[in-house]
C-alpha cells in the first residue's frame, strides 16, 4: 500500500503504545520515513509485560476483541497475523462472580449465552435478543461508519446526529440495557463493557452498547504469548519495514516554527527533524508539557477523565481450574460505587474488581503447578485526595481477603511476587493526566467532534492518536485512531474492515 503524493518525508510518533505502533506502520505503508520515540525501555505503552519470580504478567490490555484490526497491520506489507501469532478465541469471553454468590458465564455461542441468561430470568434471555439487535443497528453505524472517520470540524459530526438521534445514543449504556433487561444481575453484567473503556454506565453515551455486537461478530481473544508477544511481533515488523525505534527517549518539548512541528527535542537535548508529528499520549498532556506556549489550546470547559486503577499482581503456589481467563467479581454496591468512584473521587468500604488468569489458556505464565493472576480495581483518579502510599497496601490486602473468601480459597497462604500499581504510577510511567486509566471519560459531550481532536486546529501537521482522540479507549479504538491519521492525510477513507 503506498501513495506516490506523500514522498519520502520525515514523520516523528511520539509513544510507542498500540495506537503509536499503528500509526508508525501506517505511515511507513504510506511512504514516510518513521521514527518511533518511548520514553520507556520497551515499546507497548501500557503493554509492558512483568516477571517476578518466574511468573509473567501482561501489564496492561488483556481482552483482544476485532482482531481484524491487527491483521490489517501486516496485511499492509503483504504479510499474514497468523504467520507470527496465534489468537485463541475464549469461551466463556467472561464469568461474573456476583455478590450473593452466584456465577454467570457469558458464553461465545448466543445460545450457551441465552441458557446462562434464563437460568436468572426468562423474560430477559428474550431482552438479550432485542439488545444485541439493537447492538448491532449501532455498531453498522457507529463501528463501520464514524470509528475510523475524521471528527475534525462541527459538519462532520452533525451529518452523523440523525441516524444517532434515530438510534437513540443520546441514552446512557444503563438506559439502553435496562430498556431491555429487567433482572437487577443482568443489568450489571451486560452495563459493564464501559468499564473496561474508562466509563461510567450511567453516563456513557449508549454508542458504546455496540461492544456487545463486536464481541458478538468476532469474538474475545487471547494471544497466545500475551499482548506482550503481540508488542514483540510488531516491532519486529516495524524493524523489517525500517521504522526507527528509539527507546529511553523521552521527548521534552516539540518544536514549532510558523505553526508548524519542524521536530522534537528529547531530554538529552537530542533533536529530530520532522515534516510530521503525531502524539500518541494524552493530548491533555501534550498541550500542558510538551508544547509549553499552546496553552490556549486547552478547551474552555475542562475535559472529565475517566477513573484511576489499582492493579494487583501475584502468582500463586497452587492451581485453580474453575476460574476463568477473564472474571469479573462484582461487589455488592454497582450505581453507588461508580458514583464514589467517579465523582466524589473517594475511596469505598467496597469494590469491583475484574481478575485475569492467563494460566487458564496459556501455562508459560506461570511455573508448573501455580497460577499467574492480575487484578484491575477501579478506583479514583489523582483529582481524588488519596494516599496511596498507605492505601496501595489497605487495598492489596482487602482485595487478598474478599478473593480468598469467595473464589480463591486458601489464596492468602499460597499468594506469592506480589506487586501493584496506582494512579500515581500511571501518571509517572505513561504521563497519564490525573493517572486516568483510560484517558478522558467516553460521555456523549467527549465523544466525535467534543473529544480531543487527531488533528491540532493551528499546527496544522500536529496530529493525535490514542485514547483520548476520537473514536476513544480500548485496544479497537486506539488502533483505529491511526486510520483516522492515514484518512487526515491521504484524503482517502480506510475504511473499518469490520
Amino acid at each position: 500500500m503506498t501513495t506516490s503524493t506523500v514522498g519520502v518525508e520525515k514523520a516523528v510518533v511520539i509513544g510507542g503504545g498500540f495506537a503509536g505502533i499503528a500509526t508508525a506502520l501506517r505511515l511507513r505503508a504510506i511512504g514516510y520515513q518513521v521514527t518511533l520515540v518511548e520514553r520507556l525501555a520497551e515499546i507497548g505503552g501500557r503493554a509492558q509485560v512483568f516477571e517476578r519470580g518466574g511468573y509473567l504478567h501482561d501489564a496492561g490490555p488483556t481482552v483482544i476483541t476485532a482482531p481484524f484490526l491487527f491483521e490489517e497491520l501486516f496485511a499492509l506489507f503483504d504479510e499474514r497475523l497468523s504467520d507470527h501469532l496465534e489468537f485463541v478465541p475464549l469461551d466463556p469471553f467472561y464469568r461474573f462472580h456476583f455478590s450473593d454468590g452466584s456465577q454467570f458465564d457469558y458464553r461465545a455461542s448466543i445460545d450457551d449465552t441465552l441458557a446462562e441468561i434464563s437460568r436468572f430470568s426468562e423474560d430477559d434471555a428474550r431482552g438479550y435478543l432485542e439488545l444485541l439487535d439493537q447492538s448491532k443497528k449501532i455498531y453498522n453505524v457507529g463501528f463501520k461508519k464514524l470509528v475510523h472517520r475524521p471528527f475534525n470540524s462541527v459538519v462532520s459530526m452533525l451529518r452523523q446526529v440523525p441516524a444517532l438521534i434515530k438510534l437513540k445514543c443520546y441514552k446512557t449504556v444503563s438506559q439502553m440495557v435496562n430498556s431491555h433487561l429487567k433482572h437487577p444481575l443482568m443489568r450489571q453484567a451486560f452495563s459493564i463493557h464501559p468499564l473496561l473503556v474508562g466509563g461510567n454506565p450511567f453516563k456513557t453515551t449508549a454508542i458504546y452498547t455496540l461492544i456487545h455486537y463486536l464481541e458478538r461478530r468476532w469474538g474475545v481473544f487471547f494471544c497466545m504469548g500475551g499482548t506482550g508477544k503481540l508488542v514483540a511481533e510488531l516491532r519486529a515488523l516495524m524493524a523489517r519495514q525500517g521504522i526507527d525505534i528509539q527507546t529511553n527517549a523521552d521527548v521534552d518539548q516539540i518544536i514549532t516554527q510558523n505553526r508548524r512541528a519542524t521536530g522534537v527535542r528529547l531530554r538529552t537535548t537530542e533533536t529530530i527533524d520532522a515534516d510530521l508529528v503525531v502524539f500518541g499520549g494524552d493530548p491533555e498532556t501534550c498541550y500542558r508539557q510538551l508544547l509549553p506556549n499552546r496553552k490556549s489550546a486547552m478547551p474552555a470547559v475542562p475535559k472529565k477523565y475517566s477513573m484511576g486503577l489499582y492493579v494487583l499482581y501475584f502468582g500463586t503456589k497452587r492451581l485453580y481450574p474453575d476460574i476463568a481467563h477473564h472474571s469479573i467479581w462484582l461487589g455488592p454496591r454497582f450505581k453507588e460505587l461508580l458514583s464514589e468512584i467517579f465523582d466524589a473521587k473517594s475511596m469505598s468500604d467496597d469494590f469491583s474488581l475484574y481478575l485475569h488468569r492467563p494460566t487458564a489458556t496459556d501455562k508459560s505464565f506461570a511455573p508448573d503447578g501455580c497460577e499467574s493472576f492480575y487484578v484491575l480495581c477501579p478506583v479514583p483518579n489523582l483529582q481524588g485526595d488519596i494516599n496511596w502510599e498507605i492505601e496501595g497496601e489497605r487495598l492489596r490486602d482487602r482485595i487478598v481477603t474478599e478473593l480468598e473468601r469467595t473464589i480463591l480459597p486458601d489464596l492468602s497462604n499460597v499468594i506469592e511476587h506480589v506487586f501493584w500499581m496506582t494512579p500515581e504510577d500511571f501518571a509517572k510511567d505513561y504521563r497519564s493526566m490525573h493517572g486516568a486509566g483510560f484517558s478522558i471519560e467516553p460521555r456523549l459531550t467527549q465523544s466525535a467532534w467534543f473529544r480531543w481532536h487527531n488533528r491540532d486546529n493551528a499546527i496544522s501537521n500536529l496530529y493525535f492518536v490514542g485514547a483520548g482522540t476520537h473514536p476513544g479507549a480500548g485496544l479497537p479504538g486506539v488502533v483505529s485512531s491511526a486510520k483516522v491519521v492515514q484518512e487526515l492525510l491521504t484524503g482517502v477513507e480506510v475504511g473499518s474492515g469490520g
